[in-house]
Parts: structure tokens; sequence; C-alpha cells
């Protein structure tokens, strides 16, 4: 490999692989010297495997925490450092990009079109300015809709393979057996089971060329169902991204949520009912003015708890949707607002009964605030979400992850599990997506 430029790409087990895939993989231009992580624990000190790797690196690629870069970028004279995950403050990523040039190597932004597969099926990509804007139950939404008008449709997820990746090259989840079956955490599961409830096929892995492959031989439309605020994997023929009014200013503060912003053919102003005319005409004053073409639309994020006659005049704990009030950044959820809605006495204060790795949690996010995020990426970190939730001083738990903990760990107390779905504002959000369809 002498005579290549050296390359580290910067991840959190998602973009960076496809990147790889897509852009250096075959590519005798360039060696990848390693991949770094961050943002998502457990996933630093693996490889990426040599199954996936291909014939230019027959024994794989190190990943490394990203805390290691300037050393990382010292030890194997890297000439390139390849920025490939999302959620990141503007000002965060120019961090990242004077670390890599103070250490001698050039920064890059990979333009999303370079990256994007081309589909033989119509895509239809849902994005974000921010991670936990409601970009699932926008792609829930257009499942249905589609349905009704008598298309088959399949979903592919943005990636979160965190497990062994060599068995997690392609996977389809069809029955709730599957999410057993590839030994999802509890954040796959959060993205993956809603899709299933209603009837869904999701796709999701690693290697995205073979995903969209296999999609497309049941699918007459696919919905790319994306995660945190990046852009579509796939080339999309209908962009639309989702912004949240609840956090306003963020959709150009924050990195590619603003890209994506820019791409998109229908803007989607979600969570109207929860947010001040205030907050949604800042969004909506931001969003023209980057991407005046876009059709802007309005919709309404309800919540749904299964047993709400549980929840009036208890104490409460709150658990929510584990991204979405951690690095998204989210001062409350969906969980909160149910909380709330019906009348609960009080929301406790979950941070001091966290044991563990959730305590670690809120020693790494300390502006959470009585919410319990539902994270759980290892089996000891589900364990000590159960702990906690066990030595809580409550009646009752509200349950906003859009997985059902039941099934997944043993309390001592009855938990309320609310969903949340999208209802369209008007008939504007329908009338485009009829439109689209009309020319596909």
């Amino acid at each position: 490999m002498e005579g290549r430029k050296k390359v580290i790409i910067l991840g959190a087990a998602g973009r960076d692989f496809h990147d790889f895939n897509v852009l250096f993989r075959e590519n005798t231009a360039y060696e990848v010297v390693a991949f770094t992580a961050t943002q998502i624990p457990f996933i630093a000190d693996r490889m990426y495997p040599k199954e996936l790797s291909g014939k230019n690196y027959p024994n794989g690629i190190r990943i490394y925490d990203e805390k290691d870069l300037p050393e990382l970028i010292r030890k194997f004279r890297v000439d390139v450092c390849v920025m490939a995950y999302s959620d990141q403050k503007n000002e965060d990523v120019m961090h990242k990009a004077s670390i890599a040039n103070a250490a001698g190597a050039d920064f890059w932004l990979v333009a999303p079109e370079k990256v994007m597969l081309k589909s033989t099926k119509p895509v239809i990509a849902v994005c974000a300015v921010r991670t936990g804007s409601g970009k699932s139950q926008t792609s829930r939404y257009l499942e249905r809709f589609l349905k009704k008008k008598g298309y088959r449709v399949v979903a592919i997820r943005h990636p979160m393979p965190y497990g062994v990746l060599k068995d997690q090259i392609v996977e389809r989840f069809a029955t709730l057996k599957d999410l057993d079956k590839y030994k999802t955490t509890i954040e796959e599961r959060e993205d993956y089971e809603p899709h299933i409830k209603n009837g869904f096929v999701v796709y999701s892995g690693v290697d995205y060329e073979k995903i969209l492959r296999e999609a497309e031989k049941e699918a007459d439309i696919i919905i790319w169902d994306g995660g945190n605020n990046d852009a579509s994997f796939i080339k999309p023929d209908l962009t639309i991204t989702v912004a949240d009014p609840l956090r306003a200013g963020d959709e150009i503060a924050y990195y590619p949520g603003e890209t994506v912003a820019r791409l998109a053919n229908i803007i989607l102003i979600n969570k109207t009912n929860s947010a001040t005319k205030t907050q949604i005409d800042k969004v909506v004053s931001d969003l023209a003015a980057i991407n005046a073409k876009a059709k802007i639309v309005y919709g309404d994020s309800i919540v749904t708890p299964d047993n709400p006659n549980l929840i009036k005049g208890k104490n409460v704990l709150v658990v929510e949707d584990g991204p979405t009030i951690t690095h998204g950044g989210m001062l409350f959820g969906a969980g909160t607002v149910a909380a709330m809605l019906y009348k609960a006495k009080k929301i406790i204060n979950a941070k001091q009964y966290a044991v563990g790795t959730i305590k670690d949690i809120y020693d790494k996010y300390p502006r959470l605030g009585n919410e319990l995020p539902a994270v759980g990426y290892s089996p000891r970190q589900i364990k000590d979400l159960e702990n906690t939730i066990n030595r809580a001083e409550c009646d009752v738990v509200v349950s906003a992850t859009p997985t059902d903990l039941r099934k997944i760990i043993n309390v001592d107390k009855p938990i309320v599990q609310v969903g949340y779905e999208l209802v369209p504002r008007g008939k504007e959000f329908d009338a485009a997506i009829g439109a689209f369809l009309k020319k596909i």
C-alpha cells in the first residue's frame, strides 16, 4: 500500500462504514488505516472485519476511540481525516477539524450524493435537522399512506451495527422474533419494532449495496428511514426533512442537519401541537431562507398511552428515547408530555436512582433532567437500566421509548407504554405525496 494516501474515518458505527464501503474499499489511491468511534458506548477497540473490508484489507481495520485521534494521526502518518457521523454542533465539527489539522492531517466532509447508492425502485428519504425530530413516525405515516394506495413498501433503516459486524451485513426484520434473532440493542428495537408492529418489513445492517438489492426484490417503493440528522445512503426521488420547533435554531446549527434541510423537497414542521408560535415562526424563517424551493407543511406529534388511567395522580418515573435526550439534546420527550397531559402527580428525578453504566450516562450528559434515557447497548447496560427502575420510588413507569420495555426487563412496578404518531395538519402533506406518486 506504499504511496497511497492514508486515511482515518471518524464515525459512530454507521455512516463511517458506509462511506468506507462506497468510497475507499476498492479505491487503490487511499489506505484506510483506522476508524475512530464516539457517541455510542462499547464500540471502540474492535475490528471492521475482513468479511466486510475487502481484498485490500485482508486483516480488517481496527476501530479506536476518537479521543486518541491526534496520536493516531502521528502514528500512522495520516494524510486525511474523514468526518462520517451526524448530529454534531457546527462548532464541534470545526473543533475536530482543528484537531486533525494541528496533528498534520486534512479534514474532509463528504458530500452525501457521492456515497448515495442508486435504486431501481422509487425512493422516498425521510431525514431530519436533529435527532428525535420525528423521522420514524413520519416514515410510518408514509408506509400506511402508500399501502392504502396499493404499493408494496419496504423501509431501509440507517445503520446501528453495534454487535458482531460480520453477522450484521444484511438484516431483515419482518417479525418481532427477528429482533431476538439479530440480538438487537434497545436502540435498534426502538427503531425497528414500530415498523414490524405496523406490518412492514425493515432492512438494516452494514453493507447497504447488498441491503438495497435485497429490499428491491419485495418493494414497489422504498422508504429511507434516516438516523440522527444524517443524509440518505440511497439517492432519493423525494426528500422529506423533518424539523423540530421545540429546538428552534438547531436547524441551522448542526451538521449535517442543515445539509439535509437544503436538500429537502418537502420540509415537515413537526410537533406543532407542543410548540409556541414564536418557535414555529423561527424554524420556518430559518429554513425558508436556506431552501426557498422546498414545500413547507405542518404536523402534530400525538402521544397515546396504552393505559392512561394509571398515570393520573401518581408519582411517575419517565423513560424517554435514549438518543433523543442524550446526544439529541432534547430537554424532555413524549413520556413527559404524556405524564403532564394525563395529570401525573409528580415526575420523579430518575438521576438519583441511577446505577452503573446508567449513572455514567448522567455524568456524560449533565443537563439531563428528571427523565431516564432508555439506553441499552449491552447486556450490562440493560441490567443497569432494570436496576435503576427497580430502585426508583414511584408508583408507575411512563415509558416513551418506542420498544416495549416489558418484554426486555423485569421491573417491580407497572409500565405505561406511550406511543407517538404523526398527524399532518390539513391536506398539504398528503397532496404533496400524491403529486409525487403521479410522477413515478
